[in-house]
């Protein structure tokens, strides 16, 4: 199964970090030196994704930027002889139309969100990844996911998943576990945010998709699920009653950068497996801890 385009769902408010994205959409807000939003296209462009698809709302200006070039920085570090700068811009360059832009208009949900994506994707799988989700690890995420696809069926689609404490699956989206082949295994049922005490199993849905086309066509129906919203957990309940859905237990440190805590923790495991920065920053770490 080729996956060619993934989906960045990218025009939530922030409002778990705020006043920090008031005026700064919170998937700019930068681990260690780079935004989330490169680390996550990093990740994609690992995995062979050739075009990127961003659902951008108002005031995500700025993320299309990033992506573009600036003429005016480029001219000053070249008059400046700054290469190793110039290098690093370089290689975060996209090629020309490899990425798109389109808008949710209204915040209806990520189910929404994805199906804004709908023409942009066409008629073929596509991958969805959530930029306020950052995974440590080489290979990343979503290339564990393309790989383990490559052992499936065409018509498959996959999830990332994660464990999670037995006490808090009150709080996630959770898979029930069917048939396993290694770290692969097939979804007997999906629900989101199970009572406690009624969870199938303490695996969490995370913020890494690959989904079937078809999806679009559950989407396309509106139905408002948890909030208010039009949820895309929803959408896949609907279309695992005629296809195939697995789960991906990937290997990986998953960082939630939507909350404080977590943003915090990612720039310092991003900063430890940084060869340039980990010693300083182990020093500086340990002269808090002492106070």
């Amino acid at each position: 199964m080729k996956i060619r385009k993934a989906v960045f769902p990218v025009a939530g408010l922030g409002t778990r970090v705020l006043p920090a994205t008031k005026a700064m959409p919170k998937e700019m807000l930068t681990i260690v030196d780079k935004p989330l939003i490169q680390y996550v296209v990093d990740e994609a462009k690992e995995a062979g994704i050739e075009h990127f698809i961003f659902v951008t709302g108002r005031n995500k200006g700025v993320i299309e930027d990033h992506f573009d070039r600036m003429f005016e920085l480029d001219a000053t570090l070249e008059s400046r002889g700054k290469k190793a700068e110039m290098e690093i811009l370089q290689r975060d360059q996209p090629e020309a139309g490899a990425m798109s832009f389109t808008r949710q208009q209204a915040p209806l949900g990520l189910g929404h969100a994805v199906w804004c994506a709908r023409d942009i994707v066409g008629n073929e799988p596509f991958a969805v990844l959530l930029p306020d989700e950052l995974v440590l690890h080489t290979p990343g995420c979503l290339k564990q996911m393309i790989e383990a696809a490559g052992k499936l069926g065409d018509k498959s689609n996959l999830i990332a998943v994660e464990e999670v404490p037995a006490d808090r699956t009150h709080q996630y989206g959770i898979c029930g576990v069917g048939k396993r082949q290694g770290n692969i295994f097939e979804i007997d049922g999906m629900v989101e945010k199970p009572p406690k005490g009624t969870a199938p199993s303490n695996l969490s849905i995370t913020g890494r998709y690959i989904l079937q086309p078809e999806i679009f066509q559950i989407l396309q129906r509106h139905e408002r699920g948890a909030g208010g919203e039009i949820q895309l957990t929803d959408a896949m309940i609907g279309l695992a009653k005629s296809q195939s859905f697995y789960g991906v237990e990937f290997e990986g440190e998953r960082h939630d950068c939507g909350s404080k805590a977590g943003f915090l923790r990612a720039n310092i495991a991003f900063g430890m497996a940084r060869e340039d920065l980990r010693d300083g920053l182990r020093e500086e770490m340990k002269r808090h801890l002492s106070n």
